[in-house]
């Protein structure tokens, strides 16, 4: 009976959902620009073996590290138990919506997108308790908001986040292209010196892996810098945020995608579902929209109020397509970005057996303040405190390709293709240049890539920040592909920095000040 109630629903609403409600129903207007060809390759997991045997060293002590961060350990993370058979539903007591899974789906957002609870979302197949929802799995869930934003979608995942669509976009070709004032555009910053707004784009996508192309039709949409000409005010803030801690073209970059991020990855955890204007209107997103248009939803919320903020958005859509041609087969290389059935390689934890290190930070962003929650920080033992590169030597969680290693920084990418922007790839920050792994080496797990330091970015101790993402997207340390290093699975804590390592009945809690309580090692 509940089965013939659950097909009667879904007959019922498949005759009455929105066309604009299902994926991939742009128009494609005739483009200004011919597209660049973008090819996609084919993943390929290196998978070390890693046996364990127990071990006790001796502790050392530790360094002080982040001291502005609150040590106070966390509470303990609480669990999402899905059902384990197909759920149904046993008698709707109002109106339920037909929703198909998109790519980056985890049952705990999705209840909190939708203001539901878990078990309230049905479904004719399983629904994982931890990882994601194969896209397309059609699903019912109960009507509970009214007045939220319209569902139009802008921007697929894969046109925000820095992947295989922009892997081969050249940011000053373009700009030549265009005849754009940016190319007289010079900026000093740190670690470069005099930069061209080019590298000011390109280092701003590469580093927080969002789309360059995203980059360049947001300067040209606010300031007019790609085909015209920017006035005064928008040559000292570029993008239009009036901010005298944020002049110039970088710092604008960096003020922008931190506001993306933000709704990017809170709408991936399902902790951002509402939007405020500039006049303190509050309006509840609706939950049927994908992570890349919420980003952009947001970033304009916060130069718009309402009346303004659709029209703005209409226009920018039109002017994305018009600058960057079919948005729709580009996607189509990459998409869905998370495939289903997608799981993450065996890591190791990132230094040598029988070594002491210590948890130092729990998860935290992966590159600028407000990023995702991707990251975490171990810091070699030691009684000396300070930033002078440590003699112990972080190493490879994976095998793969070090693809870039430059100013702290080494990425390795697992697939071995060379592109950064595809498949699984980890990020280690604060690495010393004496002694760092050359870039286009392929290293083992376990391999040596360098010394902890404070090299690369902020630190007030020596330590090695590191992250993952994959196909472009940071993956959060804490969601529905958990970070796993030898058995130790993160949780975060209340506040970034916070949390805790599990393995079995074992439990480490992130400690900021380098306690023995935070002591870990790798078993040989």
């Amino acid at each position: 009976m509940r089965l013939r109630l659950f097909l009667f629903l879904l007959l019922a609403l498949n005759a009455c959902i929105p066309a604009s409600e299902i994926w991939g129903t742009y128009r494609t207007p005739t483009p200004a620009f011919s597209p660049l060809a973008d090819p996609s390759a084919t993943p390929r997991l290196f998978s070390p073996s890693v046996s364990a045997a127990p071990s006790t060293p001796t502790w050392s002590g530790g360094p002080r590290l982040e001291p502005s961060a609150d040590p106070t350990p966390p509470k303990p993370t609480p669990t999402v138990t899905a059902t384990s058979t197909p759920n149904l539903p046993p008698s709707p007591d109002g109106p339920l919506l037909q929703y198909v899974s998109q790519s980056g789906d985890w049952l705990p957002a999705l209840a909190r997108r939708f203001g539901v609870a878990p078990e309230e979302i049905y479904s004719l197949v399983s629904l994982p308790a931890e990882g994601l929802i194969p896209p397309g799995t059609l699903l019912l869930i109960p009507q509970r908001l009214s007045q939220t934003t319209p569902a139009r979608r802008l921007l697929p995942d894969s046109e925000y986040v820095f992947s295989a669509t922009a892997a081969d976009f050249d940011v000053e070709a373009f700009l030549r292209q265009s005849s754009s004032a940016l190319l007289d555009y010079r900026e000093y910053i740190n670690p470069t010196g005099w930069t061209s707004a080019a590298e000011i784009i390109r280092r701003v996508a590469e580093e927080n892996s969002v789309n360059p192309r995203l980059l360049v039709a947001l300067l040209e949409f606010q300031g007019q810098w790609v085909y015209g000409t920017a006035d005064p005010f928008h040559q000292e803030y570029p993008l239009g945020y009036p901010d005298s801690t944020h002049k110039g073209l970088f710092l604008q970059l960096v003020w922008a995608v931190s506001q993306m991020d933000l709704a990017y990855y809170g709408w991936r955890s399902g902790e951002f579902t509402e939007l405020e204007f500039p006049d303190g209107e509050r309006l509840r997103l609706a939950p049927q929209l994908n992570a890349g248009t919420v980003a952009i939803y947001h970033l304009f919320s916060r130069w718009y109020n309402r009346p303004s903020w659709d029209a703005a958005l209409s226009a920018f859509d039109e002017l994305y397509r018009r600058m960057f041609g079919d948005v729709e087969a580009r996607v189509a290389q990459v998409e869905p970005l998370f495939p289903a059935g997608l799981v993450e390689p065996p890591l190791i934890l990132p230094f040598e057996p029988k070594v002491i290190w210590v948890f130092t930070g729990g998860p935290h962003a992966a590159w600028e303040r407000n990023g995702p929650l991707a990251a975490i920080d171990f810091a070699p033992s030691s009684g000396h405190r300070g930033c002078d590169p440590s003699e112990q030597w972080a190493v490879a969680a994976a095998s793969g390709l070090v693809v870039r290693s430059e100013n702290g920084l080494v990425v390795i990418d697992l697939d071995g293709d060379g592109r950064e922007q595809t498949g699984w790839v980890l990020l280690y920050l604060h690495l010393a240049e004496k002694g760092r792994v050359r870039q286009g080496t392929f290293v083992n797990a376990g391999d040596r890539l360098g010394h902890p330091s404070c090299e690369g970015g902020i630190a007030t101790g020596r330590h090695i920040h590191f992250a993952r993402k994959y196909n472009g997207e940071w993956i959060l340390a804490d969601g529905p592909f958990p970070l796993i290093l030898d058995g130790w699975r993160v949780y975060r804590g209340e506040k970034p920095y916070q949390g805790k390592l599990v393995k079995g009945d074992r439990q480490i809690q992130a400690d900021l000040y380098g306690s023995s309580s935070a002591a870990i090692w790798r078993d040989p």
